[in-house]
C-alpha cells in the first residue's frame, strides 16, 4: 500500500536527524544544536494532524489587489504591505481571479496601456479541510507558493502560503521583499521608517527619542498590540504623540512590520 502524500517528507526528516520520539523525551544531556534539531522534528510531527484552516491567514487579514485597480493603486498596496505576491480579487471580493507577482510589474508604464489581467498567474484553490502536509506536497508538485482557501460553500475564507507551513516547522521566514532582514529599523526618508515589531522597546525609544508608556511590553510589537487591544490588520494605525504607527505586515498570529512616520 503506498504511503500517504506527506509520508516521504516526514520519513526523510526523521531519518536525517536519526532521532526517535523516545530519544527526544529521554535524552537529558542535549547540546543546543541538538535541541534545535529535536524542536524541528517535534514541529514536523505536530503538523501531521493539522488542517489548512488552522494555520491559514483569514480573509479579513489578506492583503490583495482588485481587478479594477490602476497601476498607481497597485503600487500603493505594494508599498504599504511589502509582499512579493498578491491575490487579485474581483470587484465584489468574492473570488480570486489570479495571482500577481510583484516582479511582473517591472517595466509597466503608467500611460494607460497597462493591463493587469495579462500578467496574472493561475490561482490555486484548496478546501479548508485539506491536510497541511498534503498541501505542502501539492506546493512542491505544482511549483506554487500560495493558495486561496475556500469554505464548504465555495467562498473565500483565507489564504495560505508555503512560508506559513514552513514557519510552523522552522519559525518565522522573512518575505524576499525584506532582504535587509537583519536591520530592525530601515530608513525610507527623514520622516518615515520601517520597523521590525521584534525590536526591543528601549532601542525604539532611544532611536526615536520617545518614551512608550507601557512597562509590561518588551518589544514594539507588544506595545502596539497593547495599544490596539486586538491583533490589528494591515493598514490599521495609531498616533503616539508625533509618531504615526501603521501596521504594514502582519498575519493571523502576530504583527511583523510597522511603518513609523513623523508627523507635525
Amino acid at each position: 500500500m503506498p504511503d500517504e502524500p506527506s509520508q516521504s517528507i516526514f520519513s526523510f526528516i526523521k531519518n536525517l536527524f536519526k532521532r526517535s520520539d523516545n530519544d527526544i523525551q529521554t535524552n537529558k544531556s542535549i547540546e543546543p544544536e541538538d535541541e534545535r534539531i529535536e524542536e524541528l522534528i517535534e514541529n514536523v510531527l505536530n503538523i501531521r494532524d493539522s488542517i489548512v484552516k488552522e494555520i491559514m491567514i483569514p480573509k479579513v487579514n489578506i492583503s490583495y489587489i482588485k481587478e479594477s485597480d490602476e497601476l498607481s493603486e497597485i503600487y500603493t498596496v505594494v508599498n504599504e504591505t511589502k509582499h512579493s505576491r498578491y491575490p487579485v480579487f474581483d470587484s465584489e471580493n468574492n473570488s480570486a481571479i489570479g495571482i500577481l507577482h510583484v516582479k511582473d510589474l517591472l517595466g509597466a508604464a503608467e500611460d494607460g496601456s497597462f493591463e493587469l489581467a495579462k500578467i496574472l498567474r493561475e490561482v490555486k484553490h484548496i478546501p479548508e479541510s485539506q491536510s497541511v502536509t498534503s498541501l505542502l506536497e501539492d506546493f512542491k508538485k505544482d511549483r506554487v507558493h500560495l493558495a486561496i482557501v475556500l469554505d464548504e460553500y465555495g467562498m473565500i475564507s483565507g489564504l495560505i502560503t508555503i512560508e506559513d507551513i514552513l514557519e510552523e516547522i522552522v519559525g518565522e521566514i522573512e518575505d524576499e521583499f525584506y532582504e535587509e532582514k537583519n536591520n530592525e529599523i530601515i530608513k525610507i526618508n527623514d520622516q518615515e521608517f520601517i520597523v521590525s515589531s521584534t525590536i526591543e522597546k528601549e532601542k525604539f525609544e532611544d532611536f526615536f527619542s520617545k518614551k512608550l508608556n507601557c512597562p509590561e511590553a518588551e518589544s514594539l510589537g507588544g506595545y502596539v498590540l497593547k495599544e490596539f487591544g486586538h491583533l490589528p490588520k494591515v493598514g490599521e494605525k495609531i498616533l503616539v504623540d508625533n509618531l504615526e504607527m501603521t501596521v504594514t505586515s502582519a498575519d493571523q498570529r502576530k504583527i511583523k512590520k510597522i511603518t513609523v512616520r513623523k508627523v507635525d
